[in-house]
């Protein structure tokens, strides 16, 4: 039971306490009302009363009317017996209360100790708020998981290998740290693991104490800032005092950064703090020792802010890098997530591992449980490969707008441009296949065409990025052979911008011009010509440069542009054909794209009757 529920429930006890002696002190005088003495001997007089019943000082009084009185005899009447018998008043009396002197003093003074005994009782809870308060600000908010809460091993880890690899030997430690020891080998006090959002580094350190079974304690960057200076170092020297205790254990700090960043980098008013934060944090990594069984993981996506200090040898001696997982990854982490859920035989997690490139660790846990979401609110008792697309394609670019109403021109036009995507994409050397082509609107996007690469792109030659701006330029291009000239949309305002910035980045960041050869024209961080009108202190090309840049990229472009054109003249016949089965379909996928460019009879697509009849 909380704090507040314990004091609200005794001020609740005191308070009915207080009122119920309080009405049992003057119950009599709730009862009957109140006269005075002259009153009751003239109604004695006319002969209204019917009986009393004396009771020390006071008389309760029963008129003849049935109605109840109370009066006070303020002063000993000898006559009144008298005056009552000859008026044929019942007289009866209750016999005098014998009570102690203690008791009657009790019962004067208890209101007045009880309110004392009430304001002594709310002045110690202050005082007592109050000590509480200034010696648990400095007290650290870790959390603190004994081994036998960690459940977590490197099984439940995968996509980074060579991470569990390089920490397999700190489970090794924490086993048997004799077996390092009698070498005179240290083990690395401090491991700093570094990697993008959503990789698993807080995953990977609990799989090391779930390994070694040990303590873990864990707490964010941020848990130790705080606006008063002082606090945060008190916290820090509270984390270390907990983990000496705890020993074995490991200490995880995620987020580091907010607290471990480059002293003297800014100069806000809460700049002394942090620093006094961190020069503790740093004097207590080296206050402990290699055989204490205390190893401090950190976990940051920013180590270029980090301070100098923190990643000397001796500290955080060793660097990790946890990166996105690459295919091979992807499929072994989605193959965990997987056991969760029930699957369908037809979910191929290496088509969806080929098709989620970039994807975190987080984001493909995240795909299987809206793929499980969408599964349930079909009433499904499996989840297929049609709930996996559907998930992956949510995510990617956004929620199907089947509420958005085209016209017939208007998914014909779309029809024919995605068709163009795709026909210049199977065509063209180098590219990747073509997964699958929608004319479903998405997220800002009227259609969308899927290109699966086969594995996980490292570099890139010039041959595929040509054909990329090739097949970026299909789509415009199958508008103007249809329509004409004229009639060509907006929609392909992305495919030329994509194109721009590859020919651009071909010519001037990777080489690929044959008058201007393998310089760098381009800042990397702004993606600017080093111009005297752009950089003012840079000064690297001339003007004529530029020139040839963008004489340059109208020649690339160009040609790619050409080659789109005469591929699509080649083969109008597939375009036409595809543009039906999209306006018949909507989304077609590979086995019928590969129909379609065989001049085949088209399939109906995988769980499209199913969908259909959905519909």
């Amino acid at each position: 039971m909380s704090d507040i529920a314990k004091n609200f429930i005794f001020w609740l006890v005191v308070l009915i306490l207080f009122i119920f002696i309080m009405y049992g002190m003057n119950m009599h005088n709730m009862n009957n009302q109140n006269i005075d003495y002259t009153t009751f001997l003239s109604a004695v007089n006319k002969h209204e009363v019917q009986k009393v019943c004396i009771d020390e000082n006071y008389i309760n009084i029963i008129k003849k009317d049935h109605s109840k009185y109370i009066t006070y005899i303020p002063l000993y009447d000898s006559k009144l017996l008298n005056r009552l018998l000859a008026n044929d008043v019942i007289i009866s009396s209750n016999p005098p209360q014998k009570h102690s002197i203690m008791f009657s003093v009790f019962v004067s003074w208890f209101p007045t100790v009880l309110l004392i005994g009430l304001w002594l009782y709310f002045m110690y809870q202050v005082k007592n708020n109050h000590n509480h308060n200034s010696t648990s600000f400095g007290k650290s908010k870790t959390y603190i998981f004994s081994k036998d809460q960690i459940n977590i091993t490197f099984n439940d880890v995968a996509g980074c290998d060579e991470a569990k690899e390089e920490v397999s030997e700190l489970v090794e430690y924490l086993k048997e740290p004799k077996k390092f020891q009698k070498l005179g080998g240290k083990i690395p006090k401090g491991i700093l693991m570094i990697g993008p959002p959503g990789t698993g580094k807080t995953l990977l350190a609990k799989a090391i104490a779930g390994e070694a079974k040990v303590s873990f304690l864990t707490m964010s960057g941020s848990d130790f800032v705080e606006m008063f200076v002082g606090v945060g170092a008190s916290r820090v020297r509270d984390v270390f005092k907990h983990a000496r205790k705890s020993a074995p254990c490991i200490i995880f700090i995620d987020e580091i950064d907010a607290v471990g960043r480059q002293r003297g980098s800014i100069t806000s008013g809460g700049n002394d703090e942090r620093e006094q934060t961190l020069n503790q944090m740093l004097v207590e990594m080296d206050g402990f020792k290699g055989n204490e069984g205390i190893i401090l993981i950190a976990a940051t996506n920013r180590p270029d802010v980090l301070d100098s200090a923190l990643l000397r040898p001796g500290r955080f001696d060793r660097q990790v890098i946890v990166p996105l997982p690459d295919i091979r990854g992807r499929e072994k982490i989605l193959e965990v997530h997987m056991k969760n859920i029930p699957i369908a035989s037809d979910v191929n997690p290496m088509v969806i591992a080929r098709g989620t490139p970039g994807f975190s660790g987080a984001d493909l846990s995240n795909l299987v449980n809206e793929s499980a979401l969408y599964a349930a609110r079909l009433n499904k008792n499996l989840v297929s490969m049609l709930d996996f697309e559907k998930a992956k394609d949510r995510m990617m670019i956004g929620s199907e707008r089947r509420s958005m109403i085209m016209t017939e021109i208007q998914k014909e036009f779309t029809a024919y441009h995605e068709s163009g995507h795709v026909i210049v994409g199977r065509l063209v050397p180098e590219h990747d296949p073509a997964h699958k082509v929608t004319i479903v609107p998405r997220g800002r996007a009227l259609g969308v065409t899927f290109f699966l690469p086969e594995s996980d792109i490292l570099s890139i030659s010039r041959q595929k990025l040509e054909s990329q701006i090739s097949t970026l330029y299909g789509g415009r291009l199958a508008e103007e052979i249809i329509y004409g000239s004229k009639k060509v949309s907006t929609g392909a305002m992305n495919d030329i911008k994509i194109a721009t910035n590859l020919a651009r980045n071909m010519i001037t960041q990777w080489g690929f011009s044959d008058k201007l050869g393998p310089l760098l024209y381009t800042d990397d961080e702004n993606n600017q010509l080093f111009l005297n009108h752009t950089v003012s202190k840079s000064s690297y090309i001339s003007n004529e440069t530029a020139r040839i840049i963008d004489e340059e990229m109208k020649v690339l472009i160009d040609k790619n542009y050409n080659r789109a054109k005469k591929l699509l003249n080649s083969n109008l016949d597939i375009l036409h054909a595809m543009k039906d089965a999209l306006m018949k379909y909507e989304t077609i996928d590979s086995v019928q794209i590969d129909d379609l460019m065989n001049r085949k009879k088209v399939r109906d697509p995988a769980g499209w009757n199913n969908h259909n009849h959905q519909n």
